[in-house]
């Protein structure tokens, strides 16, 4: 099971194809945390391994003993048998696009690791070994961006499998592991994987989880701004209509400013705009759908869904190698989709939070929320700059899944997409923390200006009160035109700090 081991000097993650979650995915990707296997995990792969030489031994088996696609019909031929997993591999690592950031990689050695330890893809021990000792060092395979419509990242993962036949170079600073040479069986269970895919899955739904948490803060902290009305966050509204995110949404907000359960109402504006009234209401599925999105990964980054599957549970009691389509990736697909459209209303009543901010009808203040001289701008530009990085947004929330390819001669009549829609996601959440950004730039600044009483926003017993002293001891205090673009990157730089309060 996946766990935290802090040893002397560096926590430790110990891997063996279960309990793996995109946090933890993170954790090692990002280097805070080095990769363990316990010798169990080993064994398990070890007699996956000797159950694919017995069965290939006396019967077809797709990819080993059979060519791969449309060329599943042509047996391979006993002169050709010990090339042919490397010409599979060279054949099939032609990626194209730009490389891939070592952090993606990273992820994507992390997942094939976990899942070649669940122990259906009859690799041999060498490989996994090889493999894992790589993570261990540090290392990972140039792999570029293009190569895969979620049915297996076949291109990524064959120049993973050539890099560790050394024929294909590492990235990173420390030496990669030694050479090995990789036998026929090793090639289609090394890439019958959509690893790359999941390790950016998991990259994006954690960043972005943090994100969608940090939300609750800055949209607290605009409240605040706007002097706006609690009663919209109050329990009874949302008991009477109990979806769980709008419960959790109106919750976090109401405790990040210490309201009651049941606010009292109102002294100002009966009604405030939808930014802050049918925050919870919009923000809530956003939650829903990344909780979603975790669910499904919680399946795939420990499934041992290798085409074929060596099982050691055939019909007669003995091994067997199960040819199907557990490589599509439809659920993964789906579930990315549905996350990148509910982060896109959410990213949109962010940006109208920061047009509430910058109204002198709302907030009392000056317009754009500008210093005091004649006709400031202050910070209006940041209007335009959230808008433009919500059209990123709308971009990536176009469903990935809609999409349609025939591969392979006919044969292969579809695919998911699952690794355009985490691409996707990967981009919608830089584009949504700088929007993020913006809106805090803006809420920070406007409380600055507010001359009544400062007591919520500065008591440092509350959450909110943390997050503005943070803020307002990060961000610049100047209110002179001038650009923003600093301000809004050190913004986006606290979201991370802001999430754990």
């Amino acid at each position: 099971m996946a766990s935290r081991i802090v040893g002397i000097d560096v926590p430790r993650i110990e891997l063996d194809g279960h309990g793996l979650d995109s946090d933890t995915v993170t954790l090692i990707a990002d280097g805070e945390a080095r990769v363990e296997v316990p010798q169990g995990a080993f064994d398990v792969v070890e007699r996956s391994w000797r159950r694919a030489c017995e069965l290939v031994a006396d019967r077809r088996v797709y990819g080993r003993s059979t060519g791969v696609g449309a060329n599943r019909v042509l047996d391979v031929d006993l002169a050709d048998l010990d090339l042919h997993g490397l010409r599979l591999l060279r054949s099939h690592a032609g990626g194209i696009g730009e490389p891939l950031p070592a952090r993606q990689v990273r992820a994507m050695s992390v997942v094939r690791l976990n899942q070649l330890l669940v122990g259906g893809a009859g690799l041999r021990l060498e490989v996994v070994r090889t493999l894992a000792a790589a993570i261990e060092a540090g290392v990972h395979p140039l792999v570029n961006e293009y190569g895969a419509v979620g049915t297996g990242d076949l291109a990524a993962l064959s120049q993973l499998g050539l890099a560790l036949a050394g024929e294909h170079p590492w990235l990173g600073d420390s030496t990669p592991p030694p050479a090995i040479n990789l036998e026929t069986g090793d090639a289609l269970a090394l890439i019958s994987s959509n690893a790359l895919t999941l390790g950016q899955a998991s990259l994006a739904r954690h960043d972005l989880d943090r994100l969608l948490r940090a939300t609750h803060v800055v949209a607290a902290l605009s409240l605040l701004a706007v002097e706006g009305s609690l009663e919209a966050f109050a329990e009874p509204v949302h008991l009477a209509r109990p979806h769980p995110g709008n419960l959790r949404a109106a919750f976090e907000v109401r405790r990040l400013v210490g309201a009651p359960a049941r606010p009292a109402p109102p002294t100002g504006r009966i009604q405030d705009p939808y930014g802050l009234r049918c925050f919870p209401q919009i923000h809530g599925p956003a939650l829903e759908a990344a909780d979603a999105l975790e669910r499904v990964l919680a399946i795939e980054l420990n499934a041992g869904a290798e085409n074929p599957l060596i099982s050691g549970a055939g019909p007669d009691g003995g091994s067997a190698a199960y040819h199907h389509g557990g490589f599509y990736s439809a659920h993964l697909a789906l579930a990315l989709d549905q996350l990148g459209l509910a982060l896109l209303p959410t990213a949109r009543m962010s940006a109208a939070r920061l047009a509430a901010l910058n109204e002198p009808g709302i907030t009392g203040l000056r317009p754009f929320l500008a210093g005091a001289v004649s006709a400031g701008s202050g910070v209006l530009i940041l209007e335009y700059s959230a808008n433009a990085a919500i059209a990123e947004l709308r971009n990536a929330a176009t469903p990935a899944s809609a999409g349609h390819a025939v591969l392979s001669r006919g044969v292969e009549e579809a695919g998911s997409f699952a690794s355009q829609a985490a691409r996707q996601m990967l981009r919608a959440v830089e584009a949504y923390r700088l929007v993020l950004g913006c809106e805090l730039v803006a809420a920070v600044r406007a409380l600055r200006q507010r001359e009544q009483d400062k007591a919520t926003w500065q008591d440092l017993s509350l959450p909110v009160g943390r997050a503005y002293a943070l803020a307002e001891a990060t961000l610049d205090q100047s209110m002179e035109d001038r650009p923003l673009t600093a301000d809004v990157s050190a913004a986006a730089g606290l979201l991370d700090a802001l999430a754990e309060l």
